[in-house]
């Protein structure tokens, strides 16, 4: 089943902008976690940390258990959002929602492509129209992936949702006519020949761009 993690997280009271700025510049990204009617809690996390979890995982389908300073047992929850810098690659905030065994959340799980196509051997492209998957299941029922097999699919062939035998207890959330991969046939650049009106000049020199010509000099 789906991928869990751990992370530590110190609980906050103070916010906004200026409090935020201190919080990064100390190595920390401000979150809040929220859920089954409780107050949302504001936390912060470290940021080195959360970037090594996110380098490791899926973050959209990973469970993450919350260490929270003061509380006895840490919280299941699942990332909800990430929001990033706007022209940096950092992390700024993030909002984690809690969850319960049994309760039937909704996330996005990677499609992997499995084997190999004979399709591909006679010159064919493939090409994946859908990464991932939308889905609704348990937390407990949370695939890490699902692999698609491609090893029967010749040029022209195509794999559709309907054709994928899903994990016990999870549901996709999209239409089963929607194309996972296809192999496409291969393309060949057209190669223009000279016409009867416009032969071909076999003794021409070919234009050299920036050569300066006998009269410009």
């Amino acid at each position: 089943m789906g991928t869990k993690a751990k992370l530590q997280a110190l609980p906050r009271q103070e916010s906004g902008k200026s409090v935020t700025r201190k919080m990064r510049a100390a190595g920390r990204i401000p979150a809040v976690v929220y859920g089954h009617g409780e107050d949302t809690r504001m936390l912060s996390v470290d940021a080195h940390e959360l970037e090594l979890l996110f380098s490791k995982v899926h973050w959209e389908n990973t469970i993450v258990e919350l260490a929270i300073e003061g509380e006895r047992a840490p919280v299941r929850t699942l990332v909800r959002e990430v929001q990033s810098h706007a022209f940096k690659p950092l992390v700024v905030h993030v909002d984690f929602q809690q969850i319960h065994a049994g309760e039937m959340v909704h996330v996005s799980v990677p499609i992997r492509l499995h084997g190999n196509a004979p399709g591909l051997k006679e010159g064919g492209v493939m090409m994946q129209t859908e990464t991932d998957l939308s889905i609704r299941c348990t937390p407990d029922n949370i695939p890490e992936y699902l692999e698609v097999d491609v090893s029967g699919l010749y040029i022209g062939d195509s794999v559709h949702l309907r054709d994928i035998t899903m994990p016990e207890g999870v549901e996709a959330e999209i239409d089963a006519d929607r194309t996972i991969c296809t192999v496409t046939p291969p393309t060949v650049a057209a190669v223009s020949e000279p016409t009867d009106e416009e032969p071909a000049d076999e003794d021409a020199e070919p234009e050299v761009i920036g050569r300066e010509t006998e009269e410009e000099e």
